[in-house]
């Protein structure tokens, strides 16, 4: 996927549109307790009661498998405005093999 190296974008700091350069990050692993996290877990039957009660020791319980995994990644863009230098994140992630800047 060809992207331009800078972009006409609102920024919500300067509250209007100004210059901004597109950064691109690697895309981090979602934290073990995070709200969905605990949400499944409680699902299926852990962290619940009190104390440590051997809370996430035990795997999920399966009842189909996945097949395969994705072969791609999704983007994980920020837009660094020019004018007041504060970085802000695209809301949804764009799948893409490859993510190259082009001017």
């Amino acid at each position: 996927m060809k992207l331009p190296k800078t972009a006409n974008r609102y920024c919500p700091y300067c509250k209007h549109h100004t210059e901004h350069k597109i950064l691109l990050n690697k895309k981090r692993a979602p934290s073990s307790l995070s709200r969905g996290s605990k949400y499944r877990a409680r699902k299926r039957g852990k962290a619940r009661g009190y104390g440590n009660l051997g809370r996430y020791s035990k795997p999920a319980v399966t009842q189909f498998k996945m097949t395969g995994a994705k072969t791609t990644k999704k983007t994980d863009l920020r837009y660094e405005c020019t004018t007041c230098k504060k970085q802000h994140v695209q809301r949804y992630g764009i799948r893409a093999k490859r993510v190259e800047f082009v001017q």
